[in-house]
């Protein structure tokens, strides 16, 4: 039995619907939203660093919160609020983050190697 109390898989989805977010946006709010959520991305690699798993960005996200996203949003797009939509931008920017985890497979968490697959 895992210790996580929120299963990667569901924490995908909920990333996934931010960038759903973002693709129903318009004009220059959606461009604004897509440059905060590529700044989070470098924000997000700075912070996690090398080699990570789907479990240690999901335990990121989980404990320590998506409030800097915000600051970082004000930031990249002061005049754009709708940039701010941290549920939006920050479930894109740990969506499209997660494709680089060393055991992400199609949004799924891959198996360990070696692990038993039977």
């Amino acid at each position: 039995m895992s210790g996580d109390p929120v299963s990667f898989e569901a924490l995908a989805g909920l990333w996934q619907e931010g960038q759903r977010r973002i693709d129903a946006a318009q004009g220059a709010d959606r461009t604004a939203m897509e440059r905060v959520a590529d700044e989070l991305v470098v924000e997000l690699r700075r912070r996690l660093g090398g080699s990570f798993t789907v479990a240690e960005l999901a335990r990121m996200y989980l404990e320590g919160g998506t409030d800097w996203c915000f600051d970082v949003a004000v930031r990249v797009a002061p005049g754009r609020p709708a940039a701010w939509d941290v549920t939006a931008v920050a479930g894109a920017a740990f969506s499209r983050y997660a494709r680089e985890a060393s055991d992400y497979a199609l949004g799924r968490r891959q198996a360990a190697p070696g692990a038993d697959q039977g």
